[in-house]
C-alpha cells in the first residue's frame, strides 16, 4: 500500500459540440481508460454523469474512489454566441452609457456596404448612468451617489434583469466606487447576480472592460446554476473530492473561481487541445509544434513553441463576421492564443446561390448529427463525405458501438448536392473534404503568418475524432512534413486537463513611462497580486510550496495605441529593473516588427502574474493498447486519394501496433475513438510512446 501514497485516480471531461470525451488516469495501476458519448445539449451534465459512470465500470473502479474531476466546456462561448444568456443591466458612470455602443470606433471593414457591429449585451435601456467620477491616476473626483445609484438599480429591476454588471470610469485604477456599489445592491437585492469589472478585468481601456463585466454577468446565472447542479449531481454519484474547471488560459481552477467569473472558462475546451499538443511536443522532444484538434463542430488551431502555448490577453467573443477580426465582442481575459473555426465532423455542406458547394460553418452537432448517424440528419456534412471516400469503417464507428448508414448517406449526398452540382456522388464527396481541408488551412496560414512564422518548420501534433482523418491533407496543404497522432486522440482534449498544471492570473493597470515609475507602489502591487494568485492556486488544489509565479508587462512606445507582452524580472525591484525591461522590450519588437526604435521613451500599462503549480506526471499507458493476439492488419478497403482517386488501402488495428514498427502509405489507422489516415506518399512508424508518427515524402 505504500507505494500508492500521493498516486491519484483523476478524470477529464470535455464537452463539446458533437461528444462528450473522457480520460481516466490511474496512477497507482499507471493506467489510461478512455470513453466517448453524444453530447446532450439540453443538459450536458446527463452526458456527463452517464459517461462517468461507464467509464468507473470499465476501469474497474468507483466515483468514490476518484480524486479528482476535471472539467472544460464550451457552454460560455455557445452562450453568448446564441445570445441565450440572462437580461443584463449595465450601471455606468454618468456621461459614458454609450460606450458599448460607440466601441473602438473602428470599422473592421472599411468597404463593406453591409457592415454590421456586434449588439451590446446590455441593450440601451438596460443600461443606466450614475452620478461619481474618479479619474484615470485613481483620484476621487465626484464621491458616489447613492442616490443615483438607488434609481439606478430600481429601474432596471423594474425592466426584469436577471444580472447586473457595474462599470466606473478608471475603475482599474480605484475600485472603491465598484466596491460601494457591489456592497449596498447585494444588501439591497440579495439574489441579484452582480459583477463589478474589477473583479474580472481590472485593467486599463473602458470599452473592453465593460464588455467583460456584462458578458460574465450575461453568463452569470446559467453558469452558477449548471456548475452547482453539476457538482450535486457528482456528489450524488459518490464523489467526494472537488470538482476542477479548465480555464482560458489553461491553468486549473476550482467551481468556486469558476462560478463567481465564468467568463474565464470562454475557451476552457479549445485550450485542453493546446495544453495536450504541447504535452505532447515536450514527449516527443518536438519543440514547435501546431496542435490541430478538430471534432465535431469546430477546428482548433494552437502555435506551440518551446513547449509552451501561445498566450494572449485579449479574446473576440460572438464575431459578427466570423473570421473578421474585430466584429466581436472584446474581451479582457487571458487565453492560449489559438485560432478557431467552424469546420468538424459535423459541418455541413450545401450549394450557394452560385451554384459553388460550401462547407460549414453550421453544423449538425449531436442533435440531429450526420445524416450516416442515422438520427434524423438530412444534410450531409464533412463525416459522410470521410465515410464515403473510405476513410471511415461504416462498422468500427466509435469501436463499433454506433453502425454508419452508407446507404442514407449516398442518397442525401446524391439529392441535396451531387444533382445540384452536377457532380458524382464521389466527386462531391471528395469536395468536401478537400474544401474543409482548405478552410482550416487557410485559416492556420493567417494565423502563423501574423506572428511571422513559417509552417514548414512545425509538426502538426493531430487530436479529436476527425483530427487525425484530415491531419494528412491539411499538412499537404501547409507543406508540413510531420503529423504526430498519439494514441487515444480522439479525446486528448480530455487528457488535456489531467496534463495541465493548476494555475491562475492575476492583474493590475498601473501607466508609468520606465523613467518614472513609482517602485515601491509597483513592488506593493506585484505582492498583492501574488496574494490573490496563491490563494486562488491553492484553492485549486496546488501545494503552497510547489507554485512558481511568472511576471510579465503589457508595454508600448509612448503614443502608440496597443502593446506586446514582455517578462518582468522577479523579486524586489528598483532603478535597475528599468534597464532589464527596455531592452526586453527592445527585443521582442525587433522580433515581431523587424525593428526597434532606440530613442523613443517606452511606458507600461498593465501588469501580470501568472501562477502555476507543477504540471502532473502521466503515465501512457493505455489500457487495451496492445492486443498482441490480434493482428495489426485489418483487410483492405477501396480509399479516396487526390493523388489516386479510389484505390486499393491496407487498414490497420491501431492497438496491434508496437513500437518499432513501420510501414508505408496508403494507409487507415483505426482506433476507438479516431481514424488516422496516411496518403501513398508517407511513411508510418510507431514510436516508443506509441504515437502514430506520418512523415511525408519531400516533393520530387
Amino acid at each position: 500500500m505504500s507505494s500508492d501514497i500521493g498516486k491519484r485516480i483523476r478524470v477529464g471531461v470535455d464537452v463539446g459540440g458533437t461528444f462528450t470525451d473522457f480520460v481516466l488516469v490511474d496512477e497507482k495501476r499507471d493506467l489510461i481508460f478512455t470513453g466517448k458519448r453524444l453530447t446532450t445539449p439540453e443538459d450536458p451534465s446527463l452526458a456527463i454523469t452517464d459517461g462517468l459512470e461507464r467509464l468507473v465500470s470499465e476501469s474497474g473502479t468507483s466515483v468514490p474512489e476518484l480524486d479528482a474531476v476535471v472539467h472544460g466546456t464550451t457552454l460560455v462561448a455557445n452562450t453568448i454566441i446564441e445570445r441565450k444568456g440572462a437580461k443584463v443591466g449595465l450601471i455606468t458612470t454618468k456621461g459614458f452609457r454609450d460606450s458599448l455602443e460607440m466601441g473602438r470606433e473602428i470599422r473592421y471593414d472599411l468597404y463593406d456596404l453591409f457592415f454590421e457591429k456586434p449588439e451590446p449585451l446590455a441593450p440601451r435601456f438596460l443600461r443606466q448612468p450614475v452620478d461619481e467620477r474618479i479619474d484615470a491616476k485613481g483620484n476621487v473626483l465626484r464621491p458616489l451617489d447613492e442616490n443615483t445609484l438607488g434609481a439606478a438599480a430600481e429601474k432596471l429591476v423594474a425592466e426584469g434583469v436577471e444580472a447586473i454588471a457595474i462599470c466606473f470610469m478608471h475603475a482599474y485604477a480605484n475600485d472603491a466606487h465598484e466596491r460601494q456599489a457591489k456592497e449596498i445592491l447585494d444588501a439591497k437585492y440579495p439574489d441579484m447576480p452582480i459583477t463589478t469589472s474589477t473583479e474580472v478585468a481590472p485593467e486599463i481601456r473602458e470599452y473592453e472592460r465593460a464588455n467583460t463585466a456584462c458578458a460574465n454577468a450575461y453568463v452569470l446565472p446559467l453558469m452558477q446554476r449548471y456548475l452547482g447542479d453539476l457538482s450535486q449531481k457528482l456528489s450524488d454519484q459518490g464523489l467526494k473530492q472537488p470538482l476542477y474547471l479548465m480555464q482560458s488560459g489553461g491553468g486549473i481552477a476550482s467551481v468556486t473561481r469558476g462560478q463567481a467569473a465564468p467568463i474565464h472558462l470562454i475557451e476552457s475546451g479549445p485550450a485542453a487541445g493546446a495544453t495536450a499538443g504541447a504535452f505532447y511536443g515536450r514527449l516527443t522532444g518536438t519543440e514547435q509544434v501546431i496542435s490541430f484538434d478538430m471534432g465535431g463542430t469546430t477546428a482548433k488551431m494552437c502555435l506551440i513553441e518551446e513547449y509552451e502555448p501561445e498566450h494572449a490577453h485579449e479574446f473576440e467573443a460572438g464575431r459578427v463576421r466570423r473570421f473578421k477580426k474585430g466584429s466581436g465582442l472584446p474581451l479582457k481575459v487571458p487565453v492560449i492564443d489559438l485560432i478557431e473555426i467552424g469546420a468538424g465532423g459535423g459541418s455541413l455542406a450545401r450549394v450557394d446561390n452560385m451554384g459553388l458547394l460550401k462547407v460549414g460553418p453550421d453544423s449538425a452537432g449531436s442533435e440531429p448529427g450526420p445524416v450516416c448517424y442515422g438520427l434524423g440528419g438530412t444534410q450531409p456534412a464533412v463525416t459522410d463525405a470521410d465515410l464515403l471516400l473510405g476513410y471511415l469503417s461504416p462498422e468500427y464507428f466509435l469501436g463499433g458501438e454506433m453502425d454508419l448508414d452508407l446507404g442514407l448517406v449516398k442518397d442525401a449526398v446524391e439529392e441535396k448536392l451531387a444533382n445540384v452540382t452536377g457532380l458524382s456522388v464521389e466527386e462531391v464527396a471528395a469536395g468536401i473534404h478537400s474544401i474543409v481541408n482548405e478552410n482550416m488551412a487557410s485559416a492556420t496560414r493567417m494565423y502563423i503568418a501574423e506572428k511571422g512564422r513559417d509552417p514548414r518548420r512545425y509538426a502538426l501534433v493531430a487530436s479529436g475524432g476527425a483530427g487525425p482523418v484530415h491531419a494528412y491533407g491539411m499538412a499537404k496543404l501547409l507543406k508540413i512534413s510531420r503529423v504526430i497522432c498519439p494514441l487515444g486522440a480522439g479525446v486528448l482534449s480530455a487528457l488535456g486537463f489531467l496534463v495541465a498544471a493548476p494555475g491562475t492570473d492575476s492583474v493590475r493597470s498601473y501607466v508609468s513611462r520606465l523613467e518614472n515609475l513609482d517602485w515601491d507602489r509597483l513592488n506593493r502591487l506585484f505582492r498583492e497580486m501574488e496574494e490573490e494568485a496563491m490563494a486562488q492556486i491553492v484553492e485549486a488544489g496546488a501545494d503552497p510550496a510547489t507554485v512558481t509565479m511568472r511576471r510579465r508587462a503589457d508595454m508600448r512606445y509612448s503614443g502608440q495605441g496597443f502593446e506586446i507582452d514582455v517578462p518582468v524580472p522577479d523579486g524586489e525591484m528598483d532603478g535597475s529593473a528599468a534597464d532589464v525591461m527596455r531592452q526586453s522590450f527592445l527585443d521582442k519588437y525587433q522580433e515581431l516588427f523587424g525593428r526597434q526604435i532606440d530613442d523613443l521613451p517606452i511606458e507600461a500599462l498593465t501588469w501580470r502574474i501568472y501562477a502555476s503549480g507543477p504540471t502532473p506526471n502521466v503515465e501512457l499507458n493505455f489500457a487495451g493498447q496492445q492486443i498482441d493476439e490480434e493482428p495489426s492488419d485489418k483487410g483492405e478497403r477501396q480509399v479516396y486519394f487526390p493523388e489516386t482517386g479510389y484505390a486499393t488501402c491496407k487498414i490497420y488495428n491501431r492497438y496491434a501496433l508496437k513500437p518499432g514498427d513501420s510501414f508505408r502509405g496508403p494507409a487507415v489507422i483505426e482506433e476507438r475513438e479516431s481514424t488516422a489516415v496516411a496518403g501513398p506518399d508517407t511513411t508510418v512508424s510507431i514510436d516508443k510512446y506509441l504515437n502514430l508518427v506520418i512523415d511525408i515524402d519531400p516533393p520530387a
